[in-house]
């Protein structure tokens, strides 16, 4: 889950967080609200115009995307009359309001980005507009594929899974990305569409102490529960899970067991790199400390 900090918010990716509920949940503690100010005056930092300055370089003029192989790079195949004909359609799944906002960029550039685990396999494109030399916009645009639990529901597969994924946010969410939006490409692809950055940071999972931890989970817990309040039947939920303790319960003893499963594989993959079979770039000495 990611964080996103806007304007005195953090904002998960399934609802809104204000700073009073940040204040709840650490109290006190100077040091771990340091913290938190420290991310959120960096992910007012991740803006379009940060982006602009790492990922493009002028070309006669004019900002393009810089080859980063193989992490970034352009496609032949995805060429001007191809994108242009896919954001006519993504345009259409903005409101009214935003199609004015959109409006204002050109499309300039269009390069293939390659995506993080949960995503892995999957197209994704950053795509550079224009609305002045000074004022840029990019778009990711991520593949959408079928839903894992489809297959449970008994239900026809859904229309566009793009728009099945941005419908989604915007039931869940307070407030969603304004350029969020779905299309399908050229060659029967469904994707949605949302800004690449949008004031979001990542925390630091490798760097917390356990009580940044706990206090990460509590905002977490806290951003799913008003989303499925927001989206679901609240008393259905509650009469569901009861009075009893038992859901609890299972989560918990899902989440050790999946940190124990977390530690396995990793053991498997270090044990797989030092004998060879998985192959690093790294020299002996530094694939020792990274495994360390």
């Amino acid at each position: 889950m990611n964080e996103r900090a806007g304007t005195g918010v953090l904002e998960g990716w399934y609802s809104r967080i204000t700073f009073d509920d940040v204040l709840a949940l650490v109290g006190k503690d100077a040091a771990l609200m340091g913290r938190i100010k420290k991310k959120v005056a960096e992910a007012h930092e991740r803006t379009n115009e940060h982006v602009a300055h790492k990922l493009t370089s002028p070309v006669r003029g004019v900002p393009r995307i810089v080859d980063h192989p193989p992490l970034l790079f352009h496609r032949k195949e995805v060429t001007d009359r191809v994108l242009t004909a896919f954001f006519k359609r993504y345009r259409k799944s903005l409101p009214e309001e935003r199609r004015f906002l959109f409006d204002r960029f050109k499309l300039v550039d269009a390069a293939l980005k390659v995506v993080g685990v949960g995503s892995v396999g999957t197209r994704c494109y950053v795509v550079l507009f224009l609305a002045a030399p000074d004022d840029p916009l990019f778009l990711q645009v991520k593949e959408a594929r079928r839903s894992v639990l489809e297959q449970f529901t008994g239900r026809a597969r859904v229309k566009h899974n793009g728009q099945r994924v941005v419908v989604g946010q915007r039931l869940m969410q307070s407030a969603s990305d304004i350029f969020l939006g779905w299309s399908r490409g050229s060659t029967g692809r469904d994707f949605y569409v949302r800004q690449l950055r949008d004031m979001k940071v990542a925390p630091a999972v490798e760097s917390q102490t356990p009580q940044v931890m706990q206090a990460y989970a509590g905002l977490c817990g806290l951003a799913l529960a008003r989303a499925h309040d927001k989206a679901g039947d609240a008393a259905m939920i509650a009469g569901y899970l009861g009075s009893k303790d038992r859901f609890d319960q299972a989560i918990g003893d899902y989440a050790v067991a999946y940190a124990d499963q977390v530690e396995r594989d990793y053991a498997a993959f270090v044990t797989a790199v030092r004998n060879g079979r998985l192959k690093s770039d790294l020299s002996p000495r530094e694939l020792e400390t990274v495994l360390r």
